[in-house]
C-alpha cells in the first residue's frame, strides 16, 4: 500500500473518525458512526484511502519509491 493521503486530509479524517465514534458512543447517531468513524479513522491512521487509489488522488507529499527510482 502507497500512503496516499497526507498532511491536513490526513489531521482532518482522525479528528472526523473521533468525532463519529464518540457520537456513536453518547447515541447521537446510530451504529453506523462506529462503522463509518472506524473507516475514516482507519484512512488517516494508515494514511491510505481506496477510494482515493480507485479516483487518482493523492494528497501525500511524499513520492513512491519506485517513483524515485525511475528518475
Amino acid at each position: 500500500m502507497t500512503a496516499n493521503v497526507g498532511g491536513i486530509d490526513r489531521v482532518l479524517r482522525i479528528a472526523a473518525g473521533l468525532v463519529f465514534i464518540a457520537l456513536a458512543a453518547t447515541n447521537v447517531v446510530g451504529m453506523w458512526g462506529y462503522i463509518v468513524g472506524g473507516i475514516v479513522l482507519a484512512t488517516g491512521v494508515f494514511r491510505f484511502c481506496g477510494a482515493y487509489t480507485l479516483l487518482g488522488i493523492n494528497t501525500c507529499p511524499i513520492k513512491p519509491a519506485e517513483e524515485e527510482h525511475a528518475h
